[in-house]
């Protein structure tokens, strides 16, 4: 199936959510989703007893979003009973065939540094969020972009979203690259690991609305 990878406008999610009132001022800010890190290796992990505590918390109509890193099904499942997460978004070398058998909608994370890497997004049925690549053993969250000029001519059948180092100091620029489905956000709005800046977040917010709202109508 195809999906329409066009938006009206571009959606942005603010990852590693550790903390109910920084999920609630992104809220009320307008973002559309908020991820919480169920990676126990992550600095801004967060339990998942907890995070279904804030995700209760949060109004109609934000997204709730879980990554993980080479879950096993079981791990997984078991993350997923406990937590009302309506989004899986998954990080390490998962397979297509494992993205494609999950019950809830996935987002696969496809790190890039060279042309080839995106070669393997177009191999998932879903849609993939474009990360910078992290050294050995990391999994994103590490502040780097990376070159935005090796997507030229580069599409996929299903949503993209951008991450990787992105804050109030390119997002304009990343927004030029391309109409993307969504930003992820995550040190860029931060204070220090899984802990938020209220003024970043509202600025970031603020310049991707500015943007938009200059630009011609998709509608």
């Amino acid at each position: 199936m195809t999906f329409l990878t066009q938006p009206t406008r571009t959606r942005i999610k603010v990852c590693g959510i550790t903390q109910l009132e920084d999920a609630l001022a992104a809220s009320r800010m307008g973002v559309d989703a908020v991820g919480f890190v169920f990676y126990p290796k992550s600095p801004r992990y967060i339990e998942p007893m907890r995070a279904a505590a804030i995700i209760r918390e949060l109004p109609p109509f934000v997204s709730a979003v879980g990554l993980f890193v080479n879950p096993a099904q079981q791990e997984l499942n078991q993350v997923l009973e406990s937590c009302p997460i309506g989004v899986i978004q998954l990080h390490g070398d998962e397979s297509p065939e494992f993205c494609q058998a999950q019950a809830r909608r996935v987002i696969k994370a496809v790190p890039v540094h060279t042309a080839d890497n995106l070669k393997k997004a177009r191999h998932y049925p879903c849609p993939v969020l474009l990360d910078a690549r992290a050294p050995a053993g990391v999994y994103g969250g590490t502040g780097e972009t990376f070159d935005w000029s090796l997507l030229e001519g580069f599409t996929h059948d299903y949503p993209l979203t951008l991450a990787g180092g992105l804050s109030i100091d390119n997002v304009r620029a990343a927004l030029s690259v391309r109409q993307w489905f969504a930003l992820d956000v995550s040190s860029g709005v931060e204070q220090s690991p899984g802990i938020k800046d209220t003024g970043k977040m509202q600025a970031f917010v603020h310049a991707v609305n500015t943007y938009q709202s200059k630009q011609p109508s998709l509608a």
